[in-house]
């Protein structure tokens, strides 16, 4: 598990829906996969909390998973999203995505609950325990309202050889900077927040978890790209032109509005998302396809 490189772009995907919202649109969600696929993306995220995770049925989730692990296989890993609030149930769902032949499921810290620092310990522990394969943990305090401390997450590495990665989405570049310093090149970082994907990547990371690269793949990879091969001024001019439309995908509620660029673009039939969501204002698709038509016109 320890030689398994995480580095690079991933696409953490949206799950289309037909207009009603009460099916999974597969027909675009292949056309999106091919499109990932196309644009050289390193990895495909399905069933994340970008994918709407919590509203997917079980038998909808291995649905989705299957389909990815199908189309990436031998051209990109897969990356299952499976973390939820009861530690039971994240750990059925890691056991399932590493049978459909995932190479890494990842945790989201456990939402609404608040578990203490001792209570994030023992779930990832327990689902470490129980998982076949190797696991990336997902800070993101702002959705989960708990925050996973460097020195919680070094405990877990410790007691966890099966963490590999970090998903950080924790607001700013300080977290990983002392993640870093203090865990070496025991643990792989990835950007969970496009607009600080280069200022992450500066300090230390590796890659990213990205939202905008379900639009934009190639655009996404090259900064990444271009970063981890030293090339620091033309990453900043790549990223500095994508950070338009990073913003315009999160004016409102994600996925709604990076789902009304996929519309925009083509790539999938209907911008539904599932309450308690709405789909993208008119406003806001109206300026997530202007960003976009921007970036377009200026690349």
């Amino acid at each position: 598990m320890a030689d398994l490189d995480l580095g690079g772009t991933y696409t953490a995907l949206v799950t289309p829906f037909g207009a009603s919202g009460s099916e999974l649109d597969l027909a675009s969600y292949e056309k999106l996969l091919a499109d990932q696929l196309a644009g050289k993306v390193n990895g495909l995220v399905p069933c994340g909390t970008t994918g709407e995770a919590p509203t997917l049925s079980p038998a909808e989730q291995r649905e989705v998973v299957a389909v990815t692990v199908r189309a990436a296989r031998g051209k990109a890993k897969v990356i299952v999203g499976t973390g939820t609030n009861d530690t039971k149930k994240t750990i059925e769902f890691t056991k399932a995505a590493f049978e459909a032949g995932a190479d890494a499921a990842m945790l989201a810290m456990p939402y609404y609950s608040k578990p203490s620092q001792e209570g994030l310990l023992r779930h990832v522990t327990l689902v470490a325990q129980a998982a076949p394969g190797p696991l990336v943990l997902y800070n993101i305090p702002g959705r989960s309202s708990v925050n996973l401390e460097v020195e919680t997450l070094l405990r877990i590495l410790d007691l966890c050889p099966s963490v590999v990665a970090l998903k950080d989405a924790s607001g700013g570049v300080l977290y990983c900077q002392e993640l870093l310093a203090r865990a070496k090149d025991r643990i792989t970082v990835l950007s969970g927040d496009d607009p600080l994907t280069l200022p992450l990547m500066s300090v230390g990371a590796r890659g990213v978890i990205s939202v905008t690269s379900n639009v934009l793949p190639r655009a996404v990879a090259e900064v990444v790209e271009d970063a981890r091969a030293g090339r620091y001024e033309r990453a900043r001019e790549k990223h500095a032109a994508l950070f338009p439309f990073h913003r315009e995908l999160f004016s409102e509620p994600s996925p709604a509005p990076v789902k009304a660029a996929l519309v925009h673009r083509g790539l999938i039939g209907s911008p539904e998302v599932r309450s308690p969501l709405v789909a993208a204002s008119p406003t806001c698709s109206r300026r997530v396809a202007d960003a976009l038509r921007a970036f377009e016109a200026r690349a």
